[in-house]
This record gives structure tokens, C-alpha cells and sequence, in this order.
């Protein structure tokens, strides 16, 4: 063994930017351990967050800072100078500030003494990292500016006009974790309120009971590779195929998927009434009732799945309007509706990668089709997020293993709290876009595929799964996102094309979540998985001759579409 000394005089110092390593930056934020993180938000996804009754500020424009302080308890018994177990637990907690648009977004730890100004296209979020949750006071100042000047960041001060109090102690009295907040401002120099602010917040706490390492960590990495096919619900969604043989989201349906190429499945996951973690597409099911005297006639009553035990989920036979479908009393395990989330990681090979979406409500602009209020499912409220998050991620960190696994989303929020709560797995956030073909989502964030782009970044997750719909109006968006370091996936009916997805692998997009497969020529690219041999490889290039556009034989290592296939084997699963 040999061993080099380097004297003090021959030293070579890099003073180089710390986290900066071959032109990347490589500093990560981490995930949460024993801290809270608490958001407030001021936007106008439903009416402006700022609205004032005094005449006197009738026609002002306001800049608002947010202040932060401790509420402090006096302790007798502590000896001057010598700090107490529990103030040292109090340490001083920060402040981030984010600025997202469509444009793009902005992050700073520091405020212009007068704060800044609202604008309706944007969304601008105040992040408190804590290690004291409810024992914050948080203190919205509000400084007069002029409307007939332009908001201009960090200009000269306007007057101070009035304040707003918020106690964080508040958000375990309602004992949610998010929601809205409505407080008076109260006026500078009297008691009178002079207006109210709308305080959107959100409280991220640490998983209870489980503790990341550094031992991996996917949450922004991803090896470039060709387009991943992604079986949408397994083999695909039951009402998309008119001869569909296998029903979705069972697994059956992943396992044929899995048979027939698909680098990964996606399917839905949400909890049951006791807490556990069920595979199913819906928020509701109907269960049909006879009526008395009647043997014919069935009546449907439409039931949220969130309120029934996985036993009782267990008993019930979904019917579809597909005949074709396994009859209820021929099926078996596998095709049974409500697999448990442990059920489809014990019965699907780890080779198979999982998409797994996080279920969650979604509030919509205006009423949609029949429904008789704004959310989906009508359903207005659902579980407590950190509560559904560290039982549905718990399940994944502790029976993920080798498998390939990523998170996405329609929710923003949980997408944030996935990044926050764990450094094992990626999420992507999922956006619909403009659409023609579903309502107008009430969150800003969701409402064009620009803004989800900046609001991926402004959370630093692993990218975005954009609708087909307005990607292939813009297929500029995708190079737009993957040079800001982003992960594109699409989904969609769209994607059922293969010209559809013929355009977008051609856009470089990096991931495919689609249905059945709809032609002979599919099933033949993404069926063939044999030993290469001389044989072979003439039957391959006639294939190559009558689907030149489509068919890729892969016999590199890795496979082009990462399908991590022995190195012998002959790969087709990229095209």
C-alpha cells in the first residue's frame, strides 16, 4: 500500500461554489425529521385573498409582509442565562418565500421592508420551517401603495395601513391540517377592522414512526432513456376497451400488463374506512338495492368508498356496462375488485415498476355534468393529509424493495408533501391543463400546464405528467420543462393513438400512460421478449422491414427503455 503526503505549501484549495459538482447543482433540501413545516398562501383561485370595507382604503393597493415571532412562556424556575431543554427545542424557525406564475417563479429568504404585492395570476406561498408548530404567532402587515402606480418589488415604502394575527396554535384547536383562515386586519391606529385577508395553510409534519436514510434516494433522479410505456390501470381502463377481458386496477390487470411490456403500471390508491390502503380508480361505487316486492327492478345508491372497511369493499362485485368482462360468480382472487396496496407489491414481479396515484379531491371552477356541487365526488371533505400520506407512504418504504416506484398526483399539496415527508421516491405532478374535455380546476396551480411546470420547480420534484390534449396543441411545453430539469410523462385518451404517441417520443417525452393496446402491430412490440440468437435475429429483421417506424431492437445495455432486461435478451419494449 502506498501513501502520498501533501505539505501545508503544496496544498491545492478548491474554492469553488459548495454543492456545484460538474456544472450541476447537487444540494437537496432534504425531508422533514423532527420539524413542521407550515405553508400560507394568498391568491385568487376563488375570490381575491384581500378584501377591505373601510372607505378610506376603498381604492388602495397592498404590499403585505409576513412577521414571525415566538410566543414566549415564562419559566420561574429557569436561572437567568441558563437555558432550559425546552427553549433549546425552540429553535428559530425560517422563512421562505415563493412567487409562482406561468411565467415562471421566485424564492428568497428575505422581504422588502414592505413586502410585496399580490397580483390574481400568481400565487405566492410564505414556508415556516418549525421545530415549535403551535407556538407561532404570524403577523401579516399591510402597507398602502398607490394604484395608480405599477406594482414594483422592493420600491419605496408605502404607508403602513394595518395588521393581521394569526396564532398557528389555531391549526390544532381545528384540527385540520389545511384549510382557510379568515382574519380581520385590524386598522394602525384604532380597534376597528378596516378589511379581512384569506389565508390558505398547510402543515406538513414529519411521518410519525419511520425514519428516511441516505442509504437511496429517486427523488430527482432519472437515467434518460427512450419513451417508458406505462400500462394506464393495468392492462388498461376497463371503459376505454370495448373487448376488454380483464377488469382495471386488479391484478390480473397488472400482471397482464407486466406480460405484455409495460415498464410500469399505473393505478390509484386510497384508503379505506379503517385505514387501509386500496387500489380502485373511483371515490365512489354503487350498491344496488332491490326494491320490496320487486325482483326486478335494482335501485343504485352511490356510496364514497372512504366510508366502507376494506371487508366490506371485499364483498361487493362491481358491474360495468362491458359484457365482456369474467362473470361475478366465475372470478377469482386475482380479478376481484379493491386489492389491498400490499397485495399488488406480494403478487406483482418486483421487475415491474409502479405509478402510483395519490387519490385525492379535486375542487372544479364550476358544477360538471350532474354533479350537484364543485367537488369531485361531491365529495367536499376527506381525510387529514398527513394522516393519509404516512399510512399510504409507511406501506410504500416498507415493502418497496428494488422496485422501480413513482408518486404523482392531481393535488398539488400532496405532491409538495411527498417531497417533504420522505427522499426515497419521486412524485410528478399530474395536470390536465386547458382542456376541452374536463372542467376548469379552481386551484390556480392546476389551471394550465405552464404554471404546473413552474410550480414543479418552485418544489423541486421530479416533473410534471402533462394531458396529451394540450401537449400535442404545444409540444413545445415538453423541451420547455426538460430544460428546466423536469421528467415529462403524458396521459390521456389521446395517448391511445399510436400516432399520438409516435409524436410525442419524437418530442423526447419520457414517459407513456396508456390503455389497451390498440393494434396488432403493438402487441407484437411489446410481446416479443426472447433469447437472442442468429435465428432470431433474422425473424427480428424482417420485422424491422414491415414496421420501420416503430419497431427498435435494442441490444445495448442498458435497454433504451430501461426495461433492465438480461443483457442477452432482445428488447422491443421502447417502441
Amino acid at each position: 500500500m502506498h501513501f502520498s503526503f501533501i505539505t501545508a505549501a503544496h496544498q491545492t484549495i478548491d474554492d469553488g461554489q459548495f454543492g456545484i459538482q460538474n456544472g450541476l447543482n447537487c444540494v437537496d433540501s432534504g425531508w422533514l425529521t423532527c420539524q413542521t413545516e407550515i405553508r400560507l398562501r394568498l391568491h385568487y383561485s376563488k375570490v381575491p385573498p384581500v378584501s377591505i370595507t373601510k372607505k378610506k382604503f376603498k381604492n388602495s393597493r397592498f404590499r403585505i409582509k409576513l412577521a414571525l415571532e415566538g410566543i414566549e412562556e415564562e419559566e420561574d424556575d429557569e436561572e437567568e442565562g441558563e437555558p432550559s431543554p425546552s427553549s433549546c427545542h425552540k429553535m428559530t424557525p425560517t422563512l421562505e418565500i415563493s412567487v409562482i406564475s406561468a411565467n415562471g417563479y421566485k424564492s428568497r429568504h428575505s422581504q422588502p421592508e414592505c413586502g410585496y404585492g399580490l397580483d390574481p395570476s400568481q400565487w405566492t406561498e410564505y414556508s415556516i420551517h418549525t421545530m415549535d408548530p403551535d407556538n407561532l404567532e404570524l403577523t401579516f402587515e399591510f402597507f398602502e401603495e398607490d394604484l395608480s402606480e405599477h406594482v414594483v418589488q422592493g420600491d419605496a415604502h408605502p404607508g403602513h395601513a394595518g395588521t393581521a394575527c394569526l396564532l398557528s396554535s389555531s391549526f390544532l384547536e381545528i384540527g385540520k391540517d389545511n384549510g382557510v383562515a379568515t382574519l380581520p386586519i385590524m386598522g394602525r391606529n384604532s380597534r376597528q377592522t378596516i378589511g379581512k385577508v384569506r389565508v390558505d395553510y398547510l402543515v406538513i409534519r414529519p411521518i410519525q414512526g419511520l425514519q428516511c436514510d441516505m442509504s437511496s434516494s429517486f427523488t430527482k433522479y432519472w437515467k434518460k432513456r427512450g419513451a417508458l410505456n406505462v400500462g394506464h390501470r393495468g392492462a388498461g381502463s376497463t371503459h376505454a376497451a370495448k373487448h376488454q377481458r380483464i377488469r382495471e386496477n386488479t391484478i390480473a390487470s397488472f400482471k397482464s400488463a407486466a406480460n405484455h411490456g409495460a415498464a410500469y403500471v399505473e393505478f390509484d390508491v386510497h384508503l379505506s374506512k379503517d385505514d387501509v390502503p386500496i387500489v380502485y380508480h373511483d371515490l365512489t361505487c354503487c350498491i344496488s338495492t332491490r326494491k320490496k316486492n320487486d325482483k326486478t327492478s335494482l335501485e343504485f345508491i352511490e356510496v364514497p368508498v372512504k366510508d366502507l372497511t376494506f371487508d366490506q369493499l371485499q364483498l361487493l362485485k362491481v358491474k360495468t356496462w362491458n359484457d365482456d368482462l369474467l362473470d361475478d360468480e366465475d372470478e377469482i382472487d386475482e380479478h376481484q375488485p379493491f386489492p389491498s396496496l400490499s397485495q399488488i407489491f406480494q403478487a406483482i414481479p418486483e421487475h415491474v415498476g409502479f405509478n402510483i396515484e395519490l387519490k385525492w379531491i379535486c375542487q372544479m371552477r364550476v358544477e360538471y355534468l350532474n354533479s350537484d356541487g364543485s367537488w369531485d365526488g361531491n365529495l367536499s371533505s376527506y381525510f387529514n393529509m398527513n394522516k393519509f400520506l404516512d399510512i399510504v407512504l409507511s406501506c410504500v418504504l416498507q415493502k418497496g424493495g428494488k422496485r422501480r416506484i413513482v408518486f404523482s398526483c392531481f393535488d398539488p399539496d400532496i405532491c409538495t408533501m411527498v417531497r417533504q415527508k420522505q427522499n426515497r421516491y419521486p412524485i410528478l405532478f399530474l395536470t390536465q391543463g386547458i382542456s376541452d374535455r374536463y372542467p376548469e380546476l379552481m386551484d390556480i396551480r392546476c389551471q394550465s400546464t405552464q404554471i404546473a411546470i413552474s410550480f414543479a420547480q418552485s418544489e423541486n420534484i421530479l416533473g410534471i405528467s402533462g394531458h396529451t390534449e394540450e401537449l400535442l396543441k404545444n409540444l413545445s411545453y415538453i423541451a420547455d420543462a426538460q430544460s428546466k430539469g423536469l421528467v415529462v410523462f403524458s396521459w390521456g385518451e389521446d395517448n391511445n393513438d399510436h400516432e399520438n404517441r409516435r409524436k410525442l417520443r419524437e418530442q423526447g417525452i419520457d414517459g407513456l400512460i396508456y390503455d389497451r393496446k390498440n393494434s396488432v402491430q403493438d402487441e407484437i412490440i411489446l410481446s416479443i421478449f426472447c433469447w437472442y440468437t442468429p435465428a432470431i435475429s433474422v425473424v427480428i429483421n424482417i420485422l424491422m422491414v414491415v414496421f420501420p417506424t416503430t419497431i427498435s431492437a435494442c441490444y445495448q445495455t442498458p435497454c433504451a427503455a430501461n426495461c433492465e432486461v438480461h443483457p442477452v435478451l432482445l428488447c422491443l419494449c421502447s417502441a
